[in-house]
């Protein structure tokens, strides 16, 4: 019979530390813990396999409270257990129509704020009949340059009740100044306008490596644009910190963390000089996240990011309520695939989990076929519905900080915001966030934190389903149709030169009314364009190299991409022959894993049986046309096979004999009768297939 009263610590005793250390390290037997049980992180992050409350600080209180400094454990008392997290989507398409359908779905299905996107022409000040903007116009965003072109994207849409963000570049300000005179023409009372203009030139410069003005100037419109913001529409946020093109690149947590304070503290040295209090300007400020996959990580990263936030504002003069780090988070592109897309489902699912028990107040939830295309409706669903049913169906809102109280994620908090403090004051010492994106610093870091990532993804360390691991060469292709952007540009010229002005006027900027002219000049008609010359765009413009984006993909996804070129050239893909030998039990196993390394390459393989003995696997060989020979058996058999195997292939006319396995003390034997390359698990995959590919003619 039960006892009425159970529990855990009186039937499970507890186990100190070094006893439970005694048992593993007898276990491994002689294997170094450190390297078998210890994993490290890109930031240099040790993660131990066990934690307990020795751990974290024992002081009372260490990590506060949801809604008090240090924020660490949430910016507010409740957290999303009361209204849920905002549902953000994000709009790029270039089709005022198609954005405007796609928006009115969206905004039905769930989604209570937007993120419009602006193109590239846009982001440069640029009208879209701009000799400059000829190769910008359409490309990676919305095609709106208008008070009637942002009216056009979001009509039916109550802007009285749905949040409204821009992700305009450098062209920040005019964009903030359309959208404020559409507020305006619908009637929207300013006190309940809501949104985001996402004034953040820094982002702009490492995004496109220039900005059409000097950094003091767009560090003045930043202020401009604050302080006029916090007079007239409290409910909007102007100024971004958007760390985006830092993730992209290949930065760390803790670099993500550090570039987010630097630029922070650049925008409050800013505004505070131009008179705004440190409080107003710390409120003025979102800050966006884009996350990776691993989510005990980029959970850690916003909780870090919030208490070192808080340190800098407290720092600064400004009272504990202004200390609240306000983030929008998503998936970062990086980890995003256009081979095998429907797996983005599942790191779009991780990386949104990790968003809101992170603490971020506004989500986006990206389309899986983002990558590859403009989303369509099923897409654009699926990532709606993804949000939903975690917060709907799973309830993970409804609990403020769940991961408080865990010794590992306060510890791996603790160690991420240590590391990203310190790299925070370099770049101070180096003279702030302009100097370091300048000199090419910012860029430099990012590379060096990038190299050993590439080098693990390139060995499968770091593998990716669907791309380097189980990939799937007869997969379906998406329906991808690119735009007609020259017929685009047409258009969007025909709508432009019917609506702005003929002629246009310098702005009023007498009493530091710069933005209130420059939303006067925009609700009379004035295009983007305009706005921009006149607030002196192209003056002492700047360029830097910009910093590129490098998906974890991208590297074997250009294979599989000549693979298909190949294939409809010639009528077939590049293909190996897996020389299996012996009986089933002792070459499926390595002629399965064969059979994955090389299609990551785009490579065919077709399977058989095995042979019995080195002639048929010989005959079958030159039979299949491959020029490729792929040796699968087991270690028991190679001595005895490998050396008549290879040299026979190769009299067979094997340009390559690959043998799958680690020679060991055998390779210089069996390299003498013919094997010319050994595979095996934490070689250089990436590397391998790429030579393979230039030797078969597929790659220059």
């Amino acid at each position: 019979m039960l006892p009425a009263n159970f529990t855990i610590k009186d039937d499970f005793p507890a186990v100190a530390y070094d006893e439970w250390r005694t048992l593993v390290d007898a276990d491994l037997k002689g294997g170094s813990f450190e390297r078998r049980l210890v994993a490290h992180t890109y930031e240099g992050i040790e993660i131990q396999p066990l934690y307990a409350r020795s751990d974290v600080p024992d002081t009372e209180d260490p990590h506060g409270l949801p809604g008090f400094a240090p924020f660490r454990r949430g910016a507010s008392f409740l957290g999303a257990s009361a209204s849920g997290w905002e549902l953000c989507a994000e709009h790029a398409a270039p089709k005022l129509a198609e954005t405007n359908s796609a928006i009115l779905e969206d905004v039905q299905g769930g989604a209570c704020s937007l993120l419009l996107r602006l193109d590239r022409a846009a982001c440069q000040g640029l009208d879209p009949d701009d000799a400059a903007a000829a190769q910008l116009a359409g490309t990676d965003g919305l095609m709106a340059y208008h008070l009637d072109d942002f009216d056009a994207a979001l009509q039916h849409v109550d802007v009285g009740k749905v949040a409204v963000a821009l992700e305009a570049g450098a062209a920040f300000l005019p964009a903030a100044a359309i959208l404020s005179a559409l507020w305006r023409r619908r009637e929207v009372d300013a006190k309940q306008a809501r949104g985001a203009f996402g004034a953040d030139p820094f982002a702009a410069l490492a995004s496109a490596g220039q900005l059409p003005y000097a950094i003091d100037s767009g560090l003045e419109q930043v202020a401009d644009l604050a302080a006029w913001t916090h007079e007239h529409l409290p409910q909007v946020t102007p100024v971004a910190v958007n760390t985006s093109v830092y993730h992209d690149a290949g930065a760390t947590a803790t670099q993500d963390i550090a570039f987010a304070l630097a630029t922070g503290v650049a925008y409050l040295r800013a505004m505070t000089s131009a008179g705004l209090e440190v409080g107003a300007a710390a409120r003025s400020i979102r800050f966006s996240f884009r996350l990776g996959t691993h989510h005990f990580r980029a959970i850690a990263k916003l909780r870090a990011a919030r208490r070192l936030w808080s340190r800098v504002v407290e720092v600064c003069g400004g009272e504990e309520a202004s200390q609240a780090m306000r983030i929008h988070a998503g998936v970062g592109r990086r980890v995003l695939t256009c081979r095998d897309p429907y797996v983005n489902l599942l790191r779009n699912t991780a990386t949104v989990f990790a968003a809101g028990v992170g603490g971020a107040e506004s989500i986006s939830s990206a389309a899986f076929d983002s990558t590859y295309r403009l989303p369509d409706r099923f897409s654009r669903r699926i990532a709606r519905n993804t949000l939903l049913v975690l917060q709907e169906e799973a309830h993970l809102n409804r609990v403020v900080d769940p991961a408080g109280g865990s010794w590992f994620l306060e510890s791996l908090t603790d160690q991420m915001a240590t590391k990203a403090w310190a790299l925070f004051q370099e770049i101070e010492q180096r003279g702030g966030m302009a100097a370091v994106l300048e000199s090419g610093w910012i860029a430099e870091q990012i590379e060096q934190a990038f190299a050993p990532r590439a080098a693990d993804i390139a060995r499968r360390k770091q593998p990716i389903t669907g791309v380097s691991e189980f990939p799937d060469l007869d997969e379906p292709s998406l329906d991808r149709e690119r735009p007609d952007y020259e017929a685009l540009r047409q258009s969007a010229v025909a709508r432009i030169v019917k609506s702005r002005p003929a002629n246009s006027r310098s702005l009023d900027e007498s009493n530091g009314r710069r933005v209130t002219a420059t939303v006067a000049a925009a609700t009379g008609g004035a295009s983007l364009g305009q706005l921009a010359r006149a607030l002196g765009f192209t003056d002492n413009a700047i360029t830097i190299s910009p910093i590129p984006p490098r998906p974890f993909a991208e590297s074997f996804e250009a294979l599989r991409d000549a693979s298909d070129a190949w294939l409809a050239e010639t009528g077939q893909r590049p293909h190996i022959f897996l020389a299996n030998m012996g009986p089933i039990a002792q070459h499926t196993a390595r002629a399965t894993w064969s059979k994955n390394f090389f299609s990551a390459g785009g490579f065919a393989a077709p399977s058989n049986d095995g042979f019995a003995n080195a002639s048929d696997a010989v005959a079958a060989f030159a039979a299949s046309g491959a020029k490729i020979a792929v040796i699968c058996s087991s270690d028991r058999l190679y001595p005895e096979i490998v050396p008549e195997l290879a040299r026979r292939l190769k009299e067979a006319g094997a340009r390559s004999v690959i043998l799958a396995g680690k020679p060991a003390e055998n390779e210089s034997a069996w390299r003498d009768s013919g094997v010319n390359r050994f595979i095996y698990l934490g070689c250089d995959v990436l590397g391998t297939l790429t030579d393979l590919l230039r030797e078969e003619g597929v790659l220059a």
